[in-house]
């Protein structure tokens, strides 16, 4: 942890975009049956398909549990085309393997220097086991030898949507609920967004998808494309009940403003037509949970009738990336799909302790 008086902002720190070239992705492996009532198997198959098509682009970190977890990940990995030159793996204790939420932040400053924050993480206002999920930032810190700004508030990664002019997308059910911080306002949360990741403007959306545990995470509803398109989920049925709340956000992005004054690119973004329940509850099925790495896109699709229109949009948004669809309908049984599960590590000069 950083002793230094001065906030990564004024250092010069900022948190870079997705779209920023990586030096590798960090995940974790699926392990616990109970958790995932039943659909481990399904799950670990989607992960299978997701680390092997994003190690075709970049390197990737797969954390392991326990040996169970270790044996099963080489086992299924081991047949990739890169053989397993692109995946390594590293034996952390961890709750489960939502690394976008639990995982560190990471932040470089104009000169490549790259060191990492360490947000408090509460299993989503309590929902679940966490206490080994918040050591995760630690785990990684030490793995790279890296300085760590340890930041005495919750915050969750898959909460937070930035493009490279600073200005952050997020939502008030999930950033001012009450289960994460409560003490706080607004504006208390807007200063340590704007210290410790340097951000400098805000577009706050109200509410998330049906079913989703994290209290509406932007990263299942609207997501930068670049820094002037924004890329927003909608619904075509006006009897479903996610119709209403993805028009209200449409609504808000349509009178954002960009830094320069210049009202956004917005493209809409369907979301599947199907519903899926896990012991009664809606599961948060989204196209919007992309990953964006080198190279390449990967879109969760679900055997859906909106799978292709929804590929082709972002494609069309994403010209120099190669889109890819990989199924998720094992995966989002555990409430989350591609972003949810990975962490992206910039590329950068790692800063030491020292």
């Amino acid at each position: 942890m950083t002793t230094t008086t001065q906030t990564p902002a004024a250092l010069g720190f900022s948190m870079p975009t997705e779209w920023d070239t990586h030096a590798a992705t960090w995940m974790g492996w699926p392990f616990n049956d109970d958790y995932w009532l039943g659909y481990l198997e399904v799950a670990r198959q989607d992960f299978t398909q997701l680390i092997r098509t994003i190690a075709d682009f970049e390197s990737v970190i797969v954390t392991v549990a326990d040996e169970e977890a270790e044996q099963d990940a080489k086992k299924r990995l081991g047949a990739t085309a890169n053989g397993l030159t692109n995946i390594r793996f590293r034996r952390f204790e961890i709750d489960d393997i939502w690394f976008r939420d639990s995982g560190p932040i990471f932040i470089r400053d104009a000169k490549n220097k790259l060191t990492l924050t360490d947000w408090g993480f509460n299993g989503w206002g309590n929902r679940f086991e966490w206490k080994k999920d918040t050591l995760v930032p630690k785990g990684i810190a030490d793995e790279l030898g890296a300085k760590r700004y340890e930041i005495p508030i919750i915050m969750e990664g898959g909460a937070l949507e930035i493009n490279s002019q600073g200005v952050l997308l997020t939502t008030k059910q999930c950033l001012l609920n009450k289960n994460r911080n409560p003490k706080l306002s607004q504006a208390q949360i807007e200063h340590y967004l704007k210290d410790y990741l340097g951000v400098k403007q805000f577009i706050w959306l109200e509410r998330g998808l049906e079913g989703d545990r994290t209290d509406g995470h932007i990263d299942t509803i609207t997501r930068f494309a670049n820094d002037t398109t924004i890329i927003t989920s909608v619904h075509e049925d006006k009897n479903d009940t996610n119709y209403a709340p993805m028009q209200e956000n449409l609504e808000i992005l349509k009178n954002a403003r960009q830094p320069n004054g210049d009202l956004y690119n917005l493209v809409e973004l369907p979301l599947p037509r199907k519903r899926m329940d896990v012991d009664g509850e809606r599961l948060p099925m989204t196209y919007a949970n992309f990953y964006i790495g080198n190279g390449f896109v990967v879109v969760p699709t679900y055997d859906d009738a909106n799978d292709n229109e929804a590929l082709q949009i972002l494609q069309s948004n994403f010209p120099e990336h190669k889109v890819i669809g990989v199924n998720s309908t094992g995966l989002i049984t555990g409430g989350g799909s591609f972003h949810c599960v990975t962490q992206q590590q910039p590329i950068g000069e790692v800063m030491g302790n020292g």
